[in-house]
């Protein structure tokens, strides 16, 4: 095992210790990536409050997964049935039989609660706690390799939006803004992304505007919010872009979404909470006459996953998270989430930012500006 994987283990440890959890059932494939090197779907991993861990998988991943994993005790299993009989399986094997174990309650459904915690997979003497902010903790401040995988992811958000802006015309559809996005995405390195948002016109007012076969128009504004995955691990960028000349209004409220913004991360600092970040940015905002189309929190945690821990208190809760610390060095960060949304349009500016030992270091660079493309 790299030293890397026993360190994240040894703090797994020591959490698990503390919230006197005897092991952890992790069935998220972003956590079981942090803690052994491999994570997919319809899978499983199993780690002891000893930094013992088990992995098991669909029998016909299982070549695969040594490829990637960094336990060596990996078991295939059929179908639904196998899986519950795995788990059985390593209770055993760890000879646990009381105690507690940890589950991620805000990933699974009720169903694959059911599935983990049947009668022939658990021992009855075992109880269940939830361990989402267990999870969370380990993986909010990064490691310098961590740090390296999403510099490159953000080089390849660079391309991709450089992509979409370069095919923006009157006649396009959004579906095909999208595909030009994840295209140029894979071209520069990326092996997947999460779900691409492309809106126009009245749809820049969706928060979450998936593409649809909406042509774009003369005038109208071009909402794109992007997530590489390079190495597994995530960058978030969003850019408002204007198809032509953008009215008074719309610029109007991009610059003030954008002063916000900027000032926002100026801030940025060990030390600073995400819930002080995310009242400085809305402040600026109502101040600037928008307290209306103020949507959402603007801060979220960015790594394996394009919003993660830390969260802002409100969103914290939602997500069924523990109130964030003080940020601390090395930890990754969007501003710039979310947007306002006024009625006939909506606009957002959003960055991938570290926060280093002297303030902050933004990794997304592609430009910032609402008029970038003209019909003259």
């Amino acid at each position: 095992m790299t030293d890397i994987f026993k360190k994240r283990l040894e703090k797994c440890s020591s959490l698990m210790k503390a919230e006197e959890l005897d092991v952890l059932i992790l069935a998220k494939p972003a956590n079981m990536f942090y803690l052994t090197g491999d994570g997919r779907l319809c899978s499983f991993a199993m780690v002891t409050k000893d930094g013992e861990v088990a992995l098991g998988v669909p029998k016909t991943d299982v070549d695969d997964v040594k490829l990637y994993a960094k336990s060596g005790r990996i078991t295939g299993f059929e179908d639904e049935v196998g899986m519950i009989h795995s788990i059985a399986h390593y209770f055993e094997h760890f000879g646990i039989k009381e105690g507690a174990v940890g589950l991620e309650y805000t990933f699974l459904t009720q169903s694959m609660m059911g599935m983990l915690t049947h009668p022939h997979a658990k021992p009855d003497g075992v109880k269940v706690k939830d361990c989402t902010h267990i999870m969370s903790e380990l993986r909010t401040v990064k490691d310098d390799e961590e740090i390296k995988r999403i510099r490159a992811a953000a080089k390849v958000a660079d391309a991709g939006m450089k992509a979409a802006v370069e095919n923006l015309k009157p006649g396009i559809t959004e579906s095909q803004v999208a595909a030009e996005v994840e295209y140029a995405m894979r071209q520069a390195g990326a092996e997947e992304f999460w779900r691409s948002y492309v809106s126009s016109g009245e749809r820049t007012n969706i928060a979450h505007g998936l593409p649809s076969h909406r042509k774009l128009n003369s005038g109208d504004p071009v909402m794109i919010d992007i997530h590489p995955i390079v190495n597994g691990y995530s960058a978030d960028m969003c850019r408002t872009v204007c198809v032509g000349k953008p009215s008074k209004e719309m610029q109007a409220a991009y610059d003030a979404y954008l002063n916000a913004q900027q000032a926002t991360i100026s801030k940025v600092k060990p030390g600073i909470g995400v819930g002080e970040l995310e009242e400085d940015m809305h402040s600026m905002l109502r101040a600037a006459g928008h307290e209306e189309h103020i949507f959402g929190p603007p801060i979220h945690g960015v790594g394996i996953e394009f919003e993660e821990a830390p969260l802002p208190p409100g969103h914290a809760f939602f997500h069924g998270e523990k109130e964030a610390p003080p940020l601390e060095a090395n930890t990754v960060i969007a501003v710039g989430n979310c947007g306002l949304y006024t009625g006939s349009f909506g606009v957002r500016v959003e960055d991938t930012v570290l926060v280093n030992k002297k303030g902050f270091d933004i990794l997304t660079g592609y430009p910032r500006q609402l008029e970038i493309w003209s019909e003259d």
